[in-house]
């Protein structure tokens, strides 16, 4: 496995395997490695010739009052962890942006509500950031797990809508041995509060099978086993537009964004009618 940290190195490399009709995979991350993120890694290892992983924490997604530098960090770990899912290129540039940069991508309506209205600019940074990895990664695929569900939503709607020709391939949430579903900011829970949270899941997998096709009727089920210091939303929506929902008629998922102490949590589950 190769290390680069050169904008310009990157997109040289990127260019030149593009050239040669190579199949390029990608996963973006932002670091802090868990089995989640490998899993990621080791399913798109299976789809490409050359798999290309990127660490950045990306400043554009962070909001006033969300502290970056906070994010938790393990470049040596991230390293090997990489190395051992069968990456070939660990991307980890020091500064993705120039100091003339000045472009923004917006996607419109699927950022408006849940994740977009509690933080009004992340899915702008997201989108950006990810827009400036792809031109200098040049993949054929990219994938992204379905944790950050609306996340995958958006990026699936603007590799589309710009006619980017990436694949945008889903990648499977993956749950810990008590149900939790991985991320990084888990390390941030306290015993009690980690206790607490796997209400989050619970409450998610009762409406889930729960079998009325009120969505109203699933969603008071859920919300009377949740167990938070905040709830910022709870919600069946369809899953392309992410729109809510009023009857399970079709696939649709639920959504759910709580806090546990100073740890916000996201978690889905899909529906089916």
């Amino acid at each position: 496995m190769d290390i680069i940290r050169s904008l310009d190195t990157m997109h040289a490399l990127a260019l030149g395997w593009r050239a040669r009709g190579k199949k390029v995979g990608f996963v973006p991350t932002m670091g802090y490695l868990h089995r989640g993120h490998t899993t990621l890694i080791e399913l798109m290892r299976q789809r490409c010739e050359i798999l290309v992983v990127s660490i950045y924490v990306n400043p554009l997604q962070f909001g006033p009052n969300e502290d970056l530098s906070r994010y938790p960090r393990d470049p040596e770990g991230d390293s090997r962890r990489c190395e051992g899912a069968g990456c070939d290129i660990l991307f980890m540039p020091d500064n993705l942006y120039p100091p003339d940069f000045r472009t923004t991508v917006s996607v419109g309506a699927v950022t408006t509500r849940w994740e977009g209205a509690e933080r009004p600019t992340h899915f702008q940074g997201v989108a950006t950031v990810v827009c400036r990895l792809f031109g200098l990664v040049q993949p054929t695929a990219a994938m992204f797990g379905e944790k950050d569900f609306q996340q995958f939503t958006v990026l699936q709607s603007m590799a589309r809508d710009l006619a980017m020709g990436i694949e945008i391939v889903p990648g499977p949430l993956v749950r810990d041995h008590d149900g939790l579903a991985l991320s990084s900011r888990n390390v941030y829970l306290s015993p009690i509060e980690r206790h607490r949270a796997l209400s989050l899941h619970r409450a998610l997998f009762l409406i889930r099978d729960h079998t009325s096709t009120s969505a109203a009727e699933r969603l008071a089920a859920g919300r009377a086993v949740l167990d938070c210091d905040g709830l910022d939303y709870l919600a069946i929506v369809d899953p392309d537009t992410l729109e809510p929902v009023d009857h399970i008629d079709r696939p649709l998922r639920a959504i759910a964004a709580a806090r546990y102490g100073r740890t916000r949590l996201l978690d889905n589950v899909a529906l089916e009618p």
